[in-house]
């Protein structure tokens, strides 16, 4: 991938690539050597600039990530891609991240298998989080200015909850780490973050005594809509840290289903919706 800037009132390069293509000043110390050229030729980050010149940052180089292992077994349900992400629509129980328990069978093992078939040797860049039981929308960005720039405009998640309930409401409570926990998470009103969450009553299950709940991330705190339901309305359905367990289903009835960005070239809305999963849907049903 390339950038093209045209100049307009810069004064210098470092202030096109900090304040006009919002580049940190990490990226541009990797780039600033072999990958940034001012009307065709090699430039310094200090060259001055007038209008009209033009500035282009080359970003293909490759990269080491073999600190991941290819598993070409692991299938990609790719929701969009373009030469900066790749989207991809997660199924429950498998982890975004490769770890001790689980090495070789994480989602990032699948994109390094997906990069290696494509040529692509760029580091595995998700910039998106989910639960290794939580289904939905993870992007991943193809390199470090993707990563930087990503900005999402709307994250919306379905749940479906115990008991019946109704309205909509915003849950705006604190969360922080649980005391004596590595994973758990809690309310916490002296030491936690700021957390809010929209939610939106979609349905109500009366056969199983259950509620599908659309909801709003405007925060993005780990394990959100999982502490904010149980705390304001009730747990999650099959979600055993924060309730307890179903013959429904066997993971947290949650799934990351829409979510919406503005691409940092074009500038374009990108609008990127998940089917949901035959678990749940099968309940909802």
């Amino acid at each position: 991938m390339e950038i093209k800037y045209n100049v307009r009132n810069e004064l210098n390069i470092k202030e096109v690539l900090r304040k006009s293509l919002s580049m940190s000043s990490r990226l541009i110390t990797k780039i600033k050597y072999d990958h940034l050229y001012l009307n065709g030729s090699h430039c310094s980050v200090n060259s001055t600039v007038q209008p009209g010149d033009i500035v282009r940052i080359d970003f293909n180089y490759n990269e080491d990530n073999n600190n991941i292992v290819s598993n070409p077994q692991i299938k990609l349900d790719i929701l969009y891609e373009d030469e900066l992400y790749i989207i991809i629509n997660k199924p429950s129980n498998m982890p975004i991240h490769p770890s001790m328990e689980h090495y070789a069978d994480s989602l990032s093992n699948g994109v390094k298998a997906y990069f290696d078939s494509i040529h692509l040797y760029k580091k595995i860049r998700p910039v998106n989080r989910l639960d290794k039981d939580t289904s939905g929308i993870v992007v991943f960005a193809k390199n470090e200015y993707a990563q930087e720039n990503f900005k999402s405009i709307c994250k919306e998640y379905i749940a479906i909850i115990n008991g019946i309930f109704s309205g909509n409401g915003i849950i705006d409570l604190p969360i922080g780490r649980k005391n004596g926990s590595i994973i758990e998470r809690c309310i916490d009103y002296e030491n936690g973050d700021s957390a809010i969450t929209e939610y939106e009553i979609i349905k109500n299950i009366f056969k199983y005594n259950l509620t599908v709940v659309k909801c709003t991330l405007k925060t993005g705190r780990t394990h959100q809509i999982r502490v904010h339901l149980a705390n304001k309305l009730s747990p999650i359905l099959g979600d055993t840290l924060y309730g307890s367990t179903s013959n429904l289903i066997n993971r947290q009835a949650l799934h990351s289903y829409h979510l919406k960005f503005i691409h940092p070239i074009n500038k374009k809305v990108i609008d990127i919706y998940a089917d949901i999963p035959k678990d749940m849907a099968n309940i909802i049903k």
